[in-house]
């Protein structure tokens, strides 16, 4: 996919900013590479704020192939206040996931810890995560919104209310529940199509094999009090998951980076 910093303010504040990040911009640079990230263009929007001493702070980070809501602190006490609120769990997110099969079961909590996988065993991705026991409390909650069929296959959209905030959570337990994201290159597969990327050698079979060129997850909603008031905001599905959703043909040309 091609990474253009063309993210949507959604609101904003003195103290607070929101946005519609799309996939695939990344939130911060990374690893020392040169491209657009939601950071940069952050602060040449908010150029004139920061010239008089503002800084950022991203709140709510989002994976690169994540599409949907970033909440980011432009004053201290935002910073802060947005902070407590996210140890103490009180900050309600809800994401759209399109994911691989029908569910048997129409809403269902998923409850287990997660770990990053290479502390427990061998794992060619340092930043894949799984399942364990020895990992840090994880608890997420899911709701079949839709099961639908395009192109011989089976999938679904469903409404994850994740209650922990940890790395690639909704993802992980997606494929503990045995329904991983459609165009996950790490979770529902052996993650070949994962380091291929990083070496720009994506061969036509994992394109196929992927569907999509992204992870099929959205932040849909997010609501956090401030000033006495609970704020709550919302935008649509990313356009490249609602077409898959709706049967429309895809976009062979999505995949050009």
């Amino acid at each position: 996919m091609r990474a253009c910093c063309d993210f949507r303010v959604v609101d904003e504040s003195a103290d607070w900013i929101v946005v519609d990040k799309p996939a695939p911009l990344a939130v911060h640079p990374a690893n020392g590479k040169v491209e657009p990230t939601l950071l940069g263009g952050l602060e040449c929007l908010l150029a004139a704020e920061m010239a008089g001493g503002r800084g950022l702070s991203i709140l709510t980070r989002l994976d690169r192939e994540t599409s949907g809501l970033v909440l980011v602190a432009k004053s201290l006490e935002a910073a802060r206040e947005f902070s407590r609120q996210m140890e103490a769990r009180t900050v309600s997110k809800v994401y759209l996931a399109v994911v691989h099969g029908w569910p048997e079961w129409e809403e269902k909590r998923v409850d287990e810890p997660i770990l990053r996988a290479g502390e427990v065993g061998e794992s060619l991705i340092w930043l894949r995560q799984r399942v364990h026991a020895g990992g840090r409390d994880c608890a997420t909650d899911f709701k079949v919104e839709q099961r639908f069929e395009r192109d011989g296959g089976r999938f679904s959209l469903i409404r994850c209310f994740p209650e922990t905030g940890r790395m690639h959570q909704i993802r992980v337990h997606l494929e503990h529940a045995g329904h991983p994201l459609v165009g996950d290159k790490i979770y529902g597969t052996d993650g070949s199509a994962y380091l291929a990327q990083m070496e720009d050698a994506l061969t036509e079979e994992m394109r196929r094999s992927l569907i999509l060129p992204r992870h099929a997850l959205h932040a849909m909603s997010l609501e956090v009090a401030w000033g006495g008031d609970r704020l709550r905001w919302e935008c649509a599905m990313a356009e490249d998951l609602a077409r898959f959703v709706r049967g429309e043909a895809l976009d062979p040309a999505a995949w050009l980076s």
